[in-house]
């Protein structure tokens, strides 16, 4: 991500997806603030994003795409609590994104064993390529 807009629209996404269930918990905010800081964004200027609504920047690769659904996928299951509306959410936006839908399963259900484990972006591309042969 290079640009700061482009990083403010990664979190505007992430806010909108952790409040989809009418809730922000401490684990969820801890998440997007540890993400936030990752992506040298202010406390003060993220604190804002809560407050904003900017016009979403289109991930231009593949590779950005399959990133940000899985940075989804780990704030979906940060909190133990898999709501339905989260659940329906998640895979309307793979969709939209233009993911193959049996890899995007595939890396829901890696999170969802095993939500602490970082998976890396070799095996998220692996997934990917598999389902797409």
């Amino acid at each position: 991500m290079n640009t700061y807009e482009e990083k403010k629209s990664l979190l505007l996404e992430m806010i909108a997806f952790s409040t989809v269930d009418g809730h922000l918990n401490k684990r969820e905010y801890e998440f997007l603030f540890l993400i936030a800081n990752e992506l040298n964004i202010e406390k003060g200027g993220f604190n804002d994003l809560f407050h904003q609504e900017l016009p979403k920047l289109p991930l231009k690769t593949g590779f950005q795409r399959i990133q940000q659904f899985y940075r989804l996928a780990l704030l979906l299951y940060n909190d133990g609590v898999l709501h339905v509306k989260e659940s329906v959410a998640i895979k309307e936006i793979a969709m939209r994104m233009g993911l193959n839908s049996e890899a995007s399963k595939r890396i829901l259900k890696k999170v969802e064993k095993s939500p602490k484990t970082i998976i890396s972006s070799a095996v998220l591309m692996k997934i990917f390529k598999e389902e797409q042969l």
